[in-house]
């Protein structure tokens, strides 16, 4: 043994010291991270085969090892962590010599690659990064950060420190579409951060807010670290939880829990949505304050007044304020009072006698044992009464297919209870409302005439849903009875897209922010998972960049325009008809509605290809792509690399004495804190890619295999490593900063202005620690 270490310590030492070494040593980290496994093994191999690396494991054939077993201690829980007084027993790093453990290395690297980066289950899931990359640069190659950044500061501006909060809200608005940290601060570093030094802003200040602003990538939605570290965290939550069940003796997981062991990187941006809104309030709550005791340091500014109409106070309260919260509010009281609501009426072609109770109870008594421990002696025992009421009524064996006359009772019993007004209907009108409403707010002065004729086409279409339009409907007729209410309603709104046009703020931000909602929206509903709604924001961040570069120059974008339209109706479409033709019959409308689908993707592809030739013409598409590629390799590229270093671990049980050490704990909150700890202070030196490729697969069967929600879990990690990235001296955000600020703003200045945001990001982190609701009350809402 060298220096009385044991030769796993020594092992896990000469991994470290060769990947921090690679690192440091100027090549690509990509590239560092495979050679400092192979550096790393080569050492190891060559100290074990002389004799020098010893490992102390304990020793399995000993009495006191038996006592233990005996008394119903699981092979697994026994460690010399645990019982350091267990008789132990010399052996090699490599008992079968470092020949066997490379070839078990060579196959394992194979078989990884192939699960996890070339046909695994998340390589679906991975191609969301490459999409979310290209949409954030897309954006920010357009300009559209420069705009934002102008509108927002004139909006900000005239009050106390509103330079400071526009860039919060420009730095969250920038995360939730490029989800990119160090472009976000870049960018931001290099528009904003001049101004603010030229209006008298501290720069302390104004590099503080800006370096903190940029790390909201991290955790706003949609992120590609919650995307990596989801794809990552579902697969350890679920092997670790099968793990957990057979040590409780339970036969799965599924019977343990009373649920899947399964977490999705959509469930997981529903989670992240709360915590990164309040980092955020907290930014700019912070800014204001700073600049009301310090008001010669974050000063007013009047940059200037956007174009359009001006808006008086009352006139405003009621267009922006009043109505639209009368529409909302109505709506939703509409839908308590039934009156508004599902029109579904779908009914099951098997009766409920084959329903399962809320817990397995055909289980072993050890397996009975733990779940009661983990559920409570209440929910066993409502399980055991659900499942002796099932069992009164025949249980599974009495499931069968409802006859027809049973299936239309149902159905008719389902029909008398439909509301009146479909919730699908009222909400597309009301979204277009809501449209008419804001464009007599922005435009007081222009001619009412459009708007109230849209006004009229929605309350046309009310009441022809509530006369003509009920649940047996079919799609076809449903479109006939609303065309005339739909043509007055958008021909309203095409007057109200002009209005609309002429105020700054929303011809600014109404696109993107469509374009956020519109994949946020399709994650978070559970409409989509990230994948297509990733390529939804690709393509729509090309057309918004064409369309953009278009009206620069004044070109016609009405083909970007139409294109945009077309993946609307083909969406719709989609939605609302049967468009499966390859069933014997086939309704005439559900033909139509096939050829209308069709050829509003065809006409939708091609606005896309056209919005590609415009980028590429104009000098930004080819920028895009180099950049989406040379990103998304490096992304790749140290998954592999990472994974052939994480096998090299393994292969000498590294992985294993780091995961007993951390299990020899009592405390499930302290072995997570002890992680939290160690993952902070690797931030410092790595990048986020590392960390999560590196670290979390040899903690994470712990930290996820117990009773903490991993959800939880998940976003507290991101949190735990934007605040790394802030932290001096090391912090990466800090390092891209410095890298675009004037000579004038030194690092000191960067220091001490990000130190009361990394406060405020530790705040959170214990926020978040006392009050675990805040990161589970929106996927508990929106439910799976």
């Amino acid at each position: 043994m060298i220096f009385g270490l044991d030769g796993v310590e020594i092992g896990l030492i000469i991994v470290f010291l060769c990947l921090f070494g690679a690192i440091l040593s100027g090549f690509p980290v990509a590239f560092a991270i495979g050679g400092a496994g192979i550096i790393a093994f080569g050492v190891i191999a060559a100290l074990d085969g002389s004799g020098l690396l010893i490992h102390q494991a304990v020793d399995t054939g000993s009495e006191a090892y038996r006592a233990l077993t005996g008394q119903g201690v699981h092979p697994d829980a026994i460690s010399t962590f645990r019982y350091p007084d267990l008789p132990r027993l010399a052996e090699p790093l490599f008992p079968g010599g470092w020949e066997q453990a490379m070839d078990r290395n060579l196959s394992f690297i194979v078989n990884r690659m192939n699960e996890r980066v070339l046909a695994g289950q998340s390589i679906e899931t991975l191609l969301a990064v490459l999409m979310f990359v290209m949409m954030g640069i897309t954006l920010e190659r357009s300009k559209i950060a420069n705009d934002l950044l102008t509108t927002m500061a004139r909006v900000f501006g005239p009050m106390p420190g509103g330079l400071a909060v526009s860039i919060v809200v420009v730095g969250a608005f920038l995360a939730a579409s490029t989800g990119i940290v160090g472009a976000t601060v870049v960018t931001m570093g290099l528009l904003a951060l001049p101004t603010m030094l030229r209006n008298r802003y501290s720069p302390e200040l104004a590099t503080g807010v800006i370096a903190a602003s940029g790390t909201l990538g991290q955790i706003i939605p949609p992120s590609i670290v919650i995307v990596l570290l989801g794809t990552l965290a579902g697969d350890i939550y679920s092997t670790a939880q099968e793990a957990r069940a057979q040590l409780a003796g339970c036969s799965d997981a599924l019977t343990y829990l009373g649920e899947p062991a399964v977490v999705s990187v959509g469930t997981l941006f529903q989670s992240a949505m709360l915590p990164g809104i309040l980092l955020a309030v907290l930014y700019a709550a912070y800014a204001l304050g700073y600049a009301l005791l310090n008001p010669d340091k974050a000063p007013p500014v009047e940059l200037g007044h956007g174009a359009g109409d001006p808006i008086g106070r009352s006139h405003g309260l009621i267009w922006f304020l009043g109505v639209p919260a009368a529409l909302i509010c109505g709506a939703i009281l509409l839908g308590q009072v039934q009156v508004i609501g599902s029109q579904d009426v779908t009914v099951s072609s098997f009766s409920e006698a084959g329903s399962t109770a809320s817990l397995r109870t055909n289980v072993s008594p050890q397996c009975q044992a733990a779940m009661i421990e983990l559920h409570g002696q209440a929910a066993w025992d409502r399980a055991v009464a659900e499942q002796d009421q099932i069992n009164a009524a025949g249980g599974s064996e009495q499931a069968h297919r409802l006859t027809d006359d049973q299936m239309d009772a149902a159905r008719i019993e389902k029909i008398a209870g439909v509301a009146p007004l479909s919730s699908a209907i009222v909400t597309g009108f009301l979204l277009l409302a809501l449209v008419l409403s804001t464009a007599r707010g922005v435009a007081p002065r222009d001619d009412p005439a459009p708007l109230l004729v849209g006004a009229a086409g929605v309350a046309l279409a009310l009441v022809a849903d509530w006369l003509w339009i009920g649940p047996l409907t079919s799609p076809g007729t449903t479109v006939a009875i609303l065309a005339l209410p739909l043509a007055l309603t958008l021909w309203g709104c095409r007057g109200a897209a002009r209005m609309l046009g002429k105020n700054e703020l929303l011809r600014v931000v109404f696109p993107p922010l469509v374009l956020i909602v519109a994949v946020l929206g399709s994650i978070l509903g559970g409409i989509t998972n990230p994948t297509p709604a990733a390529a939804l924001g690709a393509g729509g961040a090309l057309m918004l960049a064409a369309y953009r570069r278009l009206a620069e120059e004044d070109g016609k974008g009405q083909i970007v325009i139409w294109a945009t339209f077309s993946i609307i109706v083909m969406l719709l479409v989609g939605v609302n008809f049967d468009l499966r033709m390859n069933q014997d019959t086939v309704a005439v409308e559900n033909w139509i509605a096939f050829v209308v689908a069709q050829g509003t993707y065809l006409f939708a592809m091609f606005g896309i290809a056209y919005a590609c030739w415009v980028l590429l013409g104009k000098g930004v598409l080819g920028p895009v792509v180099r950049e989406t590629a040379k990103v998304t390799s490096m992304v790749f590229t140290i998954l592999i690399g990472s994974q052939l270093l994480n096998l090299v671990v393994i292969s000498f049980g590294g992985e294993h004495y780091i995961q007993s050490f951390l299990r020899s704990y009592d405390s499930e909150l302290a072995v997570f804190l002890i992680v939290m700890l160690v993952l902070f202070i690797l931030g410092f030196v790595l990048d986020f890619l590392e960390i999560i490729y590196i670290v979390v697969p040899i903690v994470g069967p712990v930290i996820y295999g117990g009773t903490m929600d991993p959800k939880w879990v998940t976003i507290m990690i991101a949190v735990n490593l934007q605040t790394s990235f802030l932290t001096p001296p090391f912090g990466f955000a800090l390092f891209y900063l410095r890298g675009v600020a004037p000579k004038e703003v030194t690092t000191g200045h960067i220091y001490r202005g990000v130190l009361p945001f990394v406060l405020i990001q530790i705040a959170t982190l214990g926020l978040l620690w006392l009050f675990p609701g805040v990161v589970t009350i929106v996927p508990d809402l929106l439910g799976p």
